[in-house]
Formats: C-alpha cells, structure tokens, sequence
C-alpha cells in the first residue's frame, strides 16, 4: 500500500553510511592501515593462544572435567572472536564502501555470535561454579552429555542472536531508525542487545560475589577442623579465583562497548559514539587475548601442559 514505507535492499552500504551520516572513506589513509595492523596483530595472537588452551584440555585427562570443557569452549568462543575480528579487519577501512549488503551482515553476524558465545558461557560457568561450591565439591558431577549437550545449546543461542539483524531486525525499511556505530542495524537492536548483555554482565557480578562470601565464611569455619584437607581448599579458592578473574576482565573490556551500543541505540545526539567506535571493539577483542594469559598464569598444570606442547 501507499503507506507503506520502502524497503532499500538493493542500495549500496555507502547509502546507508551516507544516510547515518557514518564517515566512509575511499582512500588508505595511516590511520586505516594502523588500525588494520593491530588488528590483524592482535587476531593471529588471540587465535595461536586460545588453540593452545584448547589443545591443552584435550590432550591432558586432568582436564577432563565439566569446568574446563566450558573453559575450553570459552576459549573457543575467543577463538571465532579472533576469526570474527580477522575477517572485519580484511573487510574495513575503503574496503566497506565495496561490501554488498550482504556481505556487510555477514561482518557484523561474526562479531555478535562471538560476544554472545562468550557471554552465555561465562554465565554457564557462573552456574557451574555456584553448584559447585554450595555441594563443596571440586568439580561438578554433570556428566559429560549433558556438558555436550549445554555446549551445544550455548552456540545455537549465540547463533540465533547473531543472525536476528540479517533476518529482519535492521532498519532497511525504515532509514530514521538506522544506527550510527552500525548503520544497517536498527537503534531498537542495539539498545535490546547493549541491556541484555549489561544485565547478563550484573547478574554473573551477583553470582561470583555471593560465592566468594560463602567461599571466605566455609573455608574460615572449616579451617577450624584438622579433618579439612588444604590441598582442596587451595584449589577450591584458586578455581574460583581464575574464574573471577576471566569474568572480571570480561565486564571491564566489554562494558564500554555495550555502554556506547547503548547510547548509539537511545540515539544520543552530544555523545560522540563514532569517535571511540574502534577503540572499544580493539578492547573487546584484546578481552579474547586475556583469557588464555589467565589460564597460564592461574594454572600450573595448565602451564605445565602448555610447554609440553609448545616443546
């Protein structure tokens, strides 16, 4: 009908640039080529390390256990983060204005499935750990099916959310609500994501804190009881510790790219979101190259493995 707005499927991504008023450039300037050799630097670490953690958990039986086949899909998280992150610094800089449509979803579809992988599993890890520590166990009982199974399930969900854009939630058909940051995307989009992870990120900050209160209060009536063997306490506290630092390091890189997603999507005109764009998406990725230091650092057995392998 005549009311109907028109759809732009067939323009350009320099039209929808152009229409957000998003700078796109035509010409290799220092700054593009700067920004594409960090990334790319960056991308090549994040990839050689979190294959050696996940090499690492395969190879050594130790790790075959429920909290590390989640750690290792974590770190496989960070790997197609790392993929995600290669394939946008091989498609940015003059190389937009070239993308089809499609293309240019494909791009942003890589980077939103990586976060929501790594966000969903952070938050089965919370889970795991919670269980864990209130039943005192050291590793939880879940068998390896059902880990397989919530593994599984974690990659469909990143999948889903990574793909809703491309299927329908952009703003192709409505070219006021168009993004800045992300100019095919709809704001509607980028305010639901940015709240969504935000609230995902408070909610694992509860769950870590209530453990680490009861982990203080168990261990200093426990340690009471000559019965109690330390070497469990010690491991005990340093799991809970490496998993509170991965999670802490994740809230403190990804949280100022939600924050600016979410003034972006809330539309806000003073705030200069293109500006620090880049910045926080190298942050982001940075997080990726973090998880596997942690690992090495935290664990010996980790570390141990490590050499073998790199020896």
């Amino acid at each position: 009908t005549a009311a109907m707005k028109p759809c732009f499927y067939n323009e350009s991504v320099e039209f929808f640039y152009n229409n957000s008023r998003k700078e796109l450039t035509k010409h290799w300037r220092t700054k593009d080529v700067l920004v594409v050799a960090l990334g790319l630097t960056v991308s090549v670490i994040v990839l050689l390390t979190n294959l050696l953690v996940i090499t690492a958990i395969i190879i050594n039986r130790r790790f075959h256990y429920p909290i590390y086949y989640l750690l290792g899909n974590l770190a496989a998280a960070d790997l197609f983060a790392g993929i995600a992150y290669m394939f946008l610094m091989f498609h940015t800089g003059p190389r937009t204005a070239e993308l089809s449509v499609k293309t240019w979803f494909i791009r942003q579809s890589l980077l939103d499935t990586s976060l929501t992988a790594s966000v969903v599993n952070l938050l089965a890890i919370a889970v795991e750990r919670h269980q864990t520590v209130f039943t005192m166990q050291l590793h939880s009982k879940m068998s390896n099916q059902r880990v397989m199974i919530l593994i599984f399930c974690i990659w469909v969900t990143a999948l889903l959310l990574g793909l809703i854009p491309s299927y329908g939630w952009h703003c192709l058909c409505d070219l006021e609500k168009c993004s800045s940051m992300a100019p095919l995307y709809s704001r509607s989009y980028l305010t639901f994501w940015a709240i969504s992870n935000l609230v995902i990120f408070l909610i694992m900050v509860v769950v870590y804190t209530h453990i680490f209160i009861y982990v203080k209060r168990k261990m200093t009536r426990m340690s009471k009881h000559t019965s109690f063997h330390p070497r469990y306490k010690e491991t005990m506290i340093s799991l809970v510790k490496t998993v509170t630092i991965i999670l802490s390091a994740f809230v403190i890189c990804w949280t100022p790219g939600q924050v600016v997603l979410l003034l972006d999507g809330l539309g806000c005109k003073s705030c200069n979101v293109l500006a620090v764009e880049k910045y926080v998406l190298l942050l982001a990725e940075i997080n990726s190259l973090i998880n596997a230091i942690v690992y090495s650092y935290r664990d010996n057995e980790m570390r141990s493995t490590f050499r073998r392998i790199l020896c």
